[in-house]
């Protein structure tokens, strides 16, 4: 169903001028997403400058009923923020609210708009001296916004946590145009519901979020980046347990990454090599900062003690510390190369899981007996965040076998991964978010009371389903 020609007219309007695009060359890069598996179609993109006019757009469409999608930076990877193949929905891109309103230094926040790219906003931080800590590979692309939508995590969760745990206070346009001002930079307040929560992780389902108060922290001046060998996951678990307790709080990033990941980046990205003389099963990639000064905090020291105890404990097998920045660089480029990496060695299904961070071992043996007896040959490449218990369980092709034969595998496998996630209390969606790709999950293992829930929220809010529908949840009852 195509939208009458005075409604794209006035929504150009509203926006004013270079606040929309209706060519569909130049709308092209908005409509399909990193992955390529998603590919949308609209008649128009929105680009408003401010909050107001994001209102009067939202308080036009919702009078009209016309669908809306809420776009930052396009960087995710579950279809959340691509309209779908009907031509009946506007995209709204928030990459011109893109303004820094407020920094406050006493307070240790930061207000910021929507369109914000995540690295100018760490940029900005430092140059407060301080630090906002969400790190991600997408972080020279995806906005801040995006990253609110989806509840980001990245390698700094075990320390900082998630988005949920890194915002003060949001400016939100309602489904119905209205603008919520809670921009609150309090770090205590009992006034009822914390409505914020409500739209971090809703993929802007319930909302168009437009600025944000972050929380900031020390910068970290001081920091020992290693790369150990470990010889199986639950010698790297039991390293991450102990390195908590030697290192006195400073363990910040503790990412797992196994010896197939490892031979994919040096074999296909430029400018990586391996580290250690030997080939291993398994590796762990692990980090302590401090805002201390080093006269005060030696955390060389503290790296030593834990590789020291490690070994004798014969956790770790094998080990380099980065000497300096470039060598803490490249070895922290393995990892941030992995998912690229395996572009290059074939098809590659992917899952974004979380389980227990003891229980990671055995859902490795687990999964990869599933993954095994369901297509033999199959690569599993299982790597991430071990120190927050979410691991990125993607699965390259069998050498052998046609690419898209092994993809068209990728819904049954998916839930035959997921199944195994729920048999150890996880979740089949750690940081990526639901997006259109992960409805039917959902449904499947949600239960009736919270899907029940979530679709009562959404009514409530948005009753008459303009707010990106079909994303989180598939169909909403009425």
């Amino acid at each position: 169903m195509s939208l009458a020609r005075h409604h794209l007219e006035e929504l150009k309007a509203i926006s004013g001028q270079n606040g929309w695009i209706d060519r569909p060359d130049d709308m092209q890069p908005f409509l399909i997403e990193p992955r390529e598996k998603y590919q949308g179609t609209t008649p128009l993109i929105l680009l408003p400058d401010s909050v107001n006019k994001v209102a009067e757009i939202v308080a036009y469409c919702a009078s009209h009923k016309i669908p809306v999608v809420p776009q930052g930076g396009n960087t995710g990877l579950v279809g959340g923020s691509i309209p779908t193949t009907g031509g009946d929905e506007i995209l709204i891109s928030l990459k011109r609210l893109n303004r820094i309103r407020d920094r406050d230094d006493h307070n240790q926040t930061m207000t910021v708009e929507a369109g914000c790219i995540l690295s100018d906003i760490q940029a900005a931080a430092q140059d407060m001296d301080c630090l906002f800590p969400l790190s991600l590979a997408a972080e020279g692309s995806c906005m801040i916004g995006g990253n609110l939508s989806t509840n980001a995590g990245g390698v700094n969760v075990l320390h900082y946590g998630n988005m949920r745990s890194l915002v003060l206070g949001l400016e939100v346009v309602l489904p119905n145009g209205d603008i919520w001002h809670g921009l609150s930079g309090l770090r205590k307040d009992n006034t009822g519901y914390d409505l914020k929560q409500i739209f971090i992780g809703a993929e802007g389902t319930l909302g168009i979020i437009t600025a944000a108060t972050l929380r900031l922290y020390p910068y970290p001046h001081e920091k020992q980046t290693a790369f150990v060998a470990v010889p199986t996951p639950q010698a790297a678990v039991d390293l991450l347990t102990l390195a908590r307790k030697i290192s006195g709080g400073t363990i910040t990033a503790f990412e797992i990454i196994p010896r197939r990941g490892i031979e994919m980046v040096t074999r296909h990205m430029p400018g990586t090599r391996d580290p250690m003389t030997q080939a291993y099963d398994w590796y762990v990639l692990l980090e302590c900062s401090s805002s201390l000064n080093r006269d005060l905090l030696d955390l060389e020291k503290v790296m030593e003690r834990i590789l020291t105890t490690a070994m004798d404990g014969e956790l770790v097998l094998d080990g380099v510390i980065a000497k300096n920045q470039a060598e803490s660089d490249n070895l922290w480029h393995l990892r941030e190369n992995m998912s690229e990496a395996q572009k290059f060695d074939g098809g590659s299904i992917k899952h974004d899981i979380s389980v227990p961070i003891s229980a990671i071992p055995d859902f490795l043996t687990r999964a990869g007996n599933v993954v095994a007896d369901m297509i033999p040959g199959a690569r599993p490449v299982p790597f991430g965040h071990l120190g927050d218990g979410n691991l990125h369980y993607n699965i390259s092709q069998p050498l052998d076998m046609d690419k898209q034969e092994f993809l068209g595998k990728w819904p049954a496998l998916n839930r035959k991964v997921h199944d195994v996630v729920q048999e150890f209390d996880g979740s089949f969606s750690a940081e990526h978010g639901i997006g259109r790709m992960k409805t039917d999950e959902m449904s499947h293992y949600k239960t009736k009371v919270e899907m029940d829930m979530m679709r009562r929220l959404k009514d409530m809010l948005d009753p008459d389903n303009i707010m990106n529908p079909g994303v989180i949840l598939k169909k909403v009852q009425k």
